[in-house]
């Protein structure tokens, strides 16, 4: 009987990193690249929620070059918000949570946006994802957010073997070295935007396709 061989998830994460400047990076990696604080991070990350990243990117900027801090959100009408964060998906939900979370963070937390993951995910509109993206980009916290293209791909090599990103995250959790947290999900996204497509990746031009178990891909490039 041959015995199964150990996915080598340093190699993988080398391998990945080797090609991501040829890439673009995450828009909310970009954002705090550029030297965005905490609540930037946090604002960014709520408005990308179901939308792309050239749409948020500019959204971020029109919002960010108005209000930067919370004393300077909840000064701003839920419509004027809304008129600077459209298109982003669900901009009049987005505008209210904006404020809410904005309102909470003056009367509860002095202003800053606070660095633990139950604290983040007891904001309005902050799930498990959007807190562990705040918690790695805009404090660099070691967390591990997982989004459509973490959970396809970690499943997609047979890394991990789960039905949703809930599952996954908590399955990294317990599986991937805590050295890789931080940029697990930057190297993902890119690798996932380029190369590692949902539907007909291009594993031709792949740097890890000998490593990758092709799991759930019927057809590629």
């Amino acid at each position: 009987m041959t015995k199964k061989r150990t996915f080598d998830i340093d190699r993988f994460v080398a391998a990945i990193e080797a090609n991501y400047r040829q890439w673009n990076p995450p828009i909310i990696t970009f954002i705090a690249n550029r030297g965005a604080t905490p609540f930037e991070v946090l604002v960014s990350t709520l408005l990308s929620l179901r939308t792309k990243d050239e749409v948020t990117g500019e959204a971020a900027r029109r919002l960010l070059d108005v209000a930067r801090t919370p004393e300077a959100m909840v000064k701003l009408r839920p419509k004027k918000i809304e008129d600077l964060i459209y298109p982003v998906g669900f901009y009049p939900t987005k505008a209210k949570r904006l404020l809410s979370i904005s309102r909470i963070l003056l009367d509860r937390y002095g202003g800053n946006v606070p660095d633990t993951l139950e604290e983040l995910t007891a904001l309005p509109g902050v799930g498990r994802k959007t807190a562990n993206l705040v918690l790695v980009e805009g404090f660099k916290i070691p967390a591990i957010c997982v989004d459509t293209h973490v959970h396809r791909i970690s499943n997609r090599i047979g890394y991990v073997k789960t039905k949703t990103p809930d599952k996954t995250e908590l399955a990294l959790r317990k599986k991937l070295p805590k050295r890789h947290w931080v940029r697990y999900n930057e190297l993902l996204v890119a690798f996932g935007q380029t190369l590692c497509r949902p539907i007909s990746p291009f594993c031709s031009r792949c740097p890890v396709s000998e490593m990758c178990a092709q799991i759930g891909v019927e057809r590629h490039r």
